[in-house]
């Protein structure tokens, strides 16, 4: 029991103490100029814009990154036929086919 009393007691100090310090921190700004009220909001609409283009952009570019990339084609390599033979020249040897 004295245990949730202190528990109370100490929310509604806490409590306390922050609505008397959430005012004085709190800024509220009431322009006087509603061209100024609208300038803001069309460069708040411009930042989210650039914002929202340049996380495409980025996101596009992981795309690639993560795509496989194209085989090579293979090279173009003759194939020899059963008919080919082998010939021995000093240290080398090569295939002769016919």
């Amino acid at each position: 029991m004295l245990r949730h009393t202190l528990t109370v007691l100490a929310g509604a100090v806490l409590a306390a103490a922050i609505y008397q310090v959430a005012p004085s921190s709190a800024q509220i700004v009431i322009p006087t100029n509603r061209n100024a009220l609208v300038q803001q909001n069309e460069l708040q609409q411009l930042q989210n814009r650039l914002q929202r283009q340049q996380y495409q952009q980025q996101q596009q570019i992981y795309r690639e990154l993560d795509r496989p990339t194209a085989r090579q084609p293979q090279p173009d390599v003759p194939i020899y036929d059963k008919t080919c033979r082998m010939e021995a020249v000093g240290n080398t040897i090569s295939r002769v086919c016919r």
